[in-house]
């Protein structure tokens, strides 16, 4: 396992460096500069503008320049934040969308797994129908579409709850919902399709023969094997909802890493985008490798090659 775990941080070198390399040209390709604006700068301000982050130096030299901070953790100061350091925005976003994605997946895992299993027990019944239409329903409507509905029912309707911002237990309720009711789907059609197949297999007949009861067979025996497809969707799922809320930040102006990704972008904020792209990248291979190490916990006959 020690092995598998260099050679996969190993990996994550040369990915990162192409992944930077990338992003690096695109984001030079793109039209339009970090210091364009409606009214026309002054030459002379725009040259020191330039000049003061290093943007009138050769192309290679800014490219060179920026591997060598990016390996510090060093992205320099944002354009469009020009008082805050990029690697203290990216922590200070990073934790709020951690935040905002840590209680959707744990949502999602808590409501879709049970749904699965029950389904899957129920397979063909009322109960199976049902879950699988919720499933079918959640894949379907965007998150876009569900939380401003969620806002103009319980915030602006029934007054129930903050129709926006970050402050207060209360005002995360909504967007988590609007954020895991998509995944609480997939989660569930992923149970239920591992449960079917596993209570299929000679050894959960074998238990049931024994005489345990249906409940000691699915906890004890059927579960673990039958979860493997939701832990291997969990690595990307978890990438995906913390770092890609970008909607629902912008709809519940959640000051997550999400939004500025989108300000950074609308501005040609080189530094905060290259930044935000590659601090991504390097969470979504990490987490890939909490996956595969998992995998191979809960199912033995896997073996880290």
């Amino acid at each position: 396992m020690f092995r598998f775990v260099l050679r996969r941080l190993l990996l994550m070198i040369p990915t990162l460096w192409v992944i930077a390399t990338l992003t690096f040209v695109l984001v030079r390709l793109a039209p339009g500069g970090p210091f364009m604006s409606e009214k026309e700068i002054p030459k002379a301000a725009k040259a020191e503008l330039l000049h003061r982050y290093g943007l009138d130096r050769p192309l290679h030299e800014q490219y060179v320049t920026f591997l060598g901070n990016a390996a510090r953790f060093d992205f320099g100061p944002s354009y469009k934040y020009p008082d805050r350091e990029v690697r203290e925005i990216l922590l200070q976003g990073f934790a709020v969308s951690a935040e905002l994605g840590g209680w959707a997946l744990l949502v999602a895992v808590l409501f879709g797994v049970p749904m699965g299993v029950i389904a899957a027990m129920r397979q063909n019944r009322a109960a199976d129908f049902a879950a699988m239409t919720f499933a079918l329903a959640g894949v379907s409507v965007p998150n876009f579409v569900l939380g401003p509905l969620l806002v103009l029912v319980f915030s602006l309707t029934l007054l129930w709850l903050p129709a926006a911002l970050w402050t207060s237990p209360a005002s995360r309720v909504l967007p988590v919902i609007a954020l895991s009711v998509g995944y609480v789907a997939y989660i569930a059609r992923l149970t239920r399709a591992g449960m079917l197949e596993v209570l299929q297999q000679d050894f959960v007949r074998t238990a049931r023969a024994k005489g345990l009861t249906e409940r000691g067979v699915v906890v004890g025996h059927a579960l673990q094997l039958g979860i493997l497809p939701v832990v291997s969707y969990l690595g990307p799922a978890a990438a995906r909802i913390v770092m890609g809320s970008i909607v629902i930040e912008q709809i519940f102006a959640v000051p997550g890493l999400g939004r500025y990704l989108v300000v950074g972008a609308l501005n040609r904020d080189y530094t905060l985008v290259l930044g935000v792209v590659l601090f991504y990248a390097a969470f979504l291979m990490l987490l890939n490798l909490i996956v595969d190490l998992a995998y191979q916990r809960l199912d033995p006959r896997v073996e880290l090659s």
